[in-house]
């Protein structure tokens, strides 16, 4: 007898859910004191490796021992949902919206066209619209669709300006980039058809921003070579460093030349709930279209993107494409089918993981959140700025603080051996459980970042990070 039917009563389905939801709740609750690093032993994690390699069974397993193997699994990993992980740009994973994931995949309705679940659609619609307009600042009218990520989002943009500006006719087609630009945005370029050769690097101002005058000069010259430029991309807010291009200046370009403006926000976009992040990130409003994470500094979990754009009928006219097998579908009450506006013909609902955190927090929840993220990258910055042994080159635009250790002098070989040190003091912090932190190389020197975005990270454990790297720069 099978001891779990594939549809169990209402008993058994409490006792799972009760040790899986037990399982979380003391996961979440142990949070502060989980070291940040993967600190599984090798022979281990090989082990590890290979039990989840191997097939399932014919017959039933045992709940318990099968989460005990869960939870040994996710202590193998970087610990991205801590207060201590200010790595890369990270994802906290709101509980409430875990809570919400739960409850959409249980009811397992069909997200992709609207006559499924209209009501479902017009709660993923409405979290759309606030995206676009309330938060992008974009016209009534603008919308776009939830995907899995920025990388997607992203793809799906260039697609629609692709489709709207070239039309069948690829071959002279020409985006715009800078050197710190996310590598997402070139890789989508690439799978949309554009040669490599015509993705164009725009040359940096000293303070790592999009030189607009040099945009200008380069879409001038492809012309008049006979090239097609047709997208200029902005980042509101890069990885590297956080740093935001001229984006009113850039609007005013691609309005003059005619090309498709695209703000790449993944990771700041939602800093524009803050007073301070919307004069920061001014002109994103201008954008044709605008990636975002909410993976990110929305707080929930990891495979939430958000395309929004300025005339969804791009999106549609780009995307659109159907089977005989679908003639009974129809529209339903107006509602967008997200089917025909990105790649994906099925997608779960995917507003709900939103929706429901935003509806039962609160929308000045997030925005404290996101003040608090800002004050402690500028308390980062002028501490570490006031350390002799470090150089804090850039002031933060956003949540992002970029350090490394100071050369001796000027020459290159002092560089050098700067960028050493700089990448010994990395391991030294590192080396500390209780905070993971990550490098990059910003004009060819090696660059530690301090990128605060866990809504589980406070002053505590910041000051606790900065402490840490004073004392370890002080013993180099």
């Amino acid at each position: 007898m099978n001891d779990f039917p594939l549809e169990p009563d209402r008993s058994a389905m409490s006792e799972m859910g009760g040790l899986v939801l037990d399982r979380v709740v003391d996961f979440v609750e142990r949070l502060p004191d989980r070291p940040t690093g993967n600190t599984t032993d090798a022979a281990v994690t090989a082990d590890l490796v290979a039990a989840f390699l191997a097939p399932p069974p014919e017959g039933p397993g045992d709940l318990k021992a099968l989460l005990d193997r869960l939870d040994a699994a996710a202590d193998c990993a970087l610990e991205t949902a801590g207060p201590g992980y200010l790595a890369y740009v990270p994802g906290g994973g709101l509980y409430t919206s875990a809570l919400a994931e739960f409850y959409a995949r249980g009811i397992n309705r069909y997200g992709s066209l609207a006559m499924g679940a209209p009501a479902l659609t017009a709660l993923e619609e409405s979290v759309l619209r606030w995206i676009a307009q309330d938060v992008c600042g974009l016209p009534e009218g603008s919308g776009g669709l939830l995907t899995t990520g920025g990388s997607m989002a992203t793809f799906s943009a260039l697609i629609a300006a692709r489709h709207d500006h070239l039309g069948e006719d690829l071959e002279a087609g020409t985006v715009y980039v800078t050197a710190y630009a996310h590598h997402s945005v070139a890789k989508a370029a690439r799978l949309a058809g554009i040669r490599q050769r015509n993705i164009r690097t725009v040359a940096c101002t000293e303070d790592l921003r999009m030189d607009v005058e040099a945009a200008a000069a380069m879409i001038r010259a492809d012309r008049q070579a006979g090239l097609r430029p047709f997208l200029l991309v902005g980042s509101a807010g890069t990885t590297d460093t956080g740093t935001v291009d001229p984006l009113p200046a850039l609007a005013d370009l691609a309005e003059r030349e005619h090309l498709w403006f695209h703000v790449d926000a993944a990771y700041g976009g939602f800093f524009r709930l803050t007073e301070r992040g919307r004069e920061q990130l001014a002109g994103t409003e201008r954008a044709d279209s605008v990636t975002l994470d909410p993976h990110k500094t929305l707080f929930l979990p990891f495979g939430t993107g958000a395309l929004v754009v300025r005339d969804p009928a791009k999106l549609y006219a780009a995307h659109e494409g159907t089977g005989d097998y679908l003639q009974d579908v129809g529209s339903a009450g107006g509602l967008p089918n997200y089917a025909h506006m990105g790649p994906e013909l099925t997608h779960e609902v995917r507003g709900l993981r939103a929706w429901l955190p935003l509806h039962l927090h609160g929308v000045a929840a997030f925005r404290e959140a996101l003040d608090e993220k800002l004050d402690l990258a500028e308390e980062v910055h002028g501490k570490l700025a006031a350390v002799p042994a470090l150089e804090v080159p850039w002031r933060p635009d956003l949540s992002t603080v970029a350090f490394r250790v100071r050369p001796r002098d000027g020459g290159a070989e002092a560089a050098a051996e700067a960028d050493l040190a700089t990448r010994e003091l990395l391991a030294r912090i590192n080396a500390n459980p209780r905070v993971l932190l990550s490098s990059t190389a910003v004009d060819g020197r090696q660059t530690i970042r301090v990128c605060v975005v866990v809504h589980r990270t406070h002053r505590d454990r910041v000051d606790e990070v900065v402490e840490l790297i004073t004392a370890e720069a002080a013993r180099l």
